[in-house]
């Protein structure tokens, strides 16, 4: 695709460190969901500083959004990002691909890793076959949890939280490891999903390896 300059309609708080941006959506930006975006600030010193964040709206939907978790002691895109108001604009280099949905399973998260998933879910329960899907989402406190409201409502019982940080009757406490995942995955046949910080991915893959969960049903995140 060509490059695409797309204004920003809506800023909102996701959590305490993560912004919402609601863009125009202009025809050229076609896209699935789990796909991502290299997208640079449309200013001065920063249009070739491009970054992936992948799409959380819907394909068929009239405007994009984007859900990206805010760094500003980086100084890099996200903390450029923070500092802009509705009107100003971003620049869509390309999409690309991502995590691809291939059946019912269990979407394994950390942190903003979660935003692949966003769309993929949304798009399940849009079309009614969300049913048998679940959402497994490890963050350090319970502010730092996504969506959470949007979660609850579409999985219900499907939607876990484990925190490592912080211990509170609503969340498990602690890490995903091999005990956490033999009590909350429904079947090692199931597809698997994995998105998150690196080492966080390498611990759960070898988790769900050592759990019998063969190698081609564990999907992971590939930005």
């Amino acid at each position: 695709m060509k490059e695409a300059i797309v204004s920003i309609k809506k800023i909102e708080k996701a959590t305490h460190n993560v912004l919402r941006f609601t863009l125009d959506k202009p025809d050229e930006v076609d896209f699935i969901t789990g796909q991502a975006a290299e997208i640079a600030v449309d200013k001065d010193g920063w249009r070739d500083e491009a970054h992936p964040f992948t799409f959380t709206s819907l394909p068929f939907e009239d405007h994009l959004e984007f859900t990206i978790k805010i760094y500003p002691d980086h100084e890099g895109v996200t903390n450029e990002l923070s500092k802009l108001d509705v009107g100003d604009s971003l620049i869509i280099k390309s999409i690309f691909g991502a995590i691809n949905y291939e059946g019912k399973g269990t979407f394994i998260a950390g942190g903003a890793g979660v935003t692949p998933f966003i769309s993929i879910l949304r798009n399940l329960d849009e079309k009614g076959e969300l049913s048998g899907n679940r959402l497994i989402f490890a963050n350090s406190k319970e502010k730092d949890i996504i969506n959470r409201e949007e979660f609850e409502s579409m999985l219900g019982d499907d939607f876990l939280n484990i925190l490592s940080q912080e211990d509170v009757e609503s969340c498990a406490h602690g890490r995903i490891d091999t005990d956490y995942l033999k009590e909350n995955i429904t079947s090692k046949d199931d597809w698997f999903y994995v998105c998150g910080p690196e080492a966080m991915m390498d611990a759960v893959i070898d988790a769900l390896e050592n759990l019998g969960v063969k190698k081609d049903r564990i999907i992971k995140e590939d930005l």
